[in-house]
């Protein structure tokens, strides 16, 4: 079985504490001793200990980052392909949103690997950076209109354009969003994320064709985001 890629995401500032969830997931990560993924050592080290982790867990960190990603990937997806899990932390916010993180949470979808994320404020930033797909340029389309001619308008408008698109809509329309899209021709990489950071959560990346005859329960809180062509 395959590891997991984990997303940590930290406080932008340099005072605020880690959330108490993301704590306790990486102490047992240390315990596991599973892969820490930092972007550059001083801050990672300052920050560890800020935070309250073991101090003899930093000697292990490997540092990812826009000058080492290019030569890291094969190897880590290797690791993740024998079982080994892996956290990754940026310097600070959300990685793989404007990040280094994009390109490994991009293969790590490729491969079939899983990737998740301890808990965030923000679950359209979250969903964004759990797709893998680039955030150079994105539009947050929000929800989608309802009456007919309205949505049919608004999703060829949508299907036209070259952008990152995010979609909302109430869990009891997602499988009529998605035949309504396969009935547009969509032909662009989806991304889906369904009842995200908890117990529940799913996150499934593909083709419409492929989606739909995966998922099995489709009356759930869901972002759905529309990538580059396939």
């Amino acid at each position: 079985m395959s590891g997991v890629l984990t997303l940590v995401p930290t406080p932008i500032d340099n005072e605020s504490q880690l959330s108490v969830e993301a704590k306790k997931i990486l102490l047992q990560a240390v315990k596991n001793e599973d892969l820490i993924l930092v972007e550059e050592p001083k801050a990672a080290r300052r920050r560890w200990l800020r935070y309250g982790l073991p101090r003899e867990a930093i000697e292990s960190f490997v540092y990812y980052n826009e000058h080492t990603r290019q030569s890291q990937i094969p190897d880590l997806l290797k690791l993740l392909g024998q079982g080994k899990n892996l956290f990754l932390m940026s310097d600070c916010g959300l990685p793989a949103f404007c990040d280094p993180g994009q390109m490994l949470v991009d293969k790590c979808h490729e491969k079939g690997i899983k990737v998740s994320s301890t808990p965030f404020c923000n679950s359209v930033v979250l969903a964004m950076a759990l797709s893998g797909f680039s955030h150079q340029r994105f539009v947050f389309e929000g929800f989608i209109p309802v009456r007919h001619k309205e949505r049919t308008l608004a999703l060829k408008r949508i299907l036209k354009s070259s952008d990152i698109s995010v979609l909302m809509d109430t869990p009891y329309r997602l499988e009529k969003l998605l035949q309504e899209l396969k009935d547009l021709n969509c032909s662009k990489k989806v991304f889906l994320a369904m009842d995200l950071n908890k117990a529940e959560e799913i996150l499934i990346r593909g083709s419409l064709t492929h989606i739909l005859k995966n998922l099995k329960d489709f009356k759930r809180e869901f972002i759905l985001i529309l990538g580059p062509q396939l």
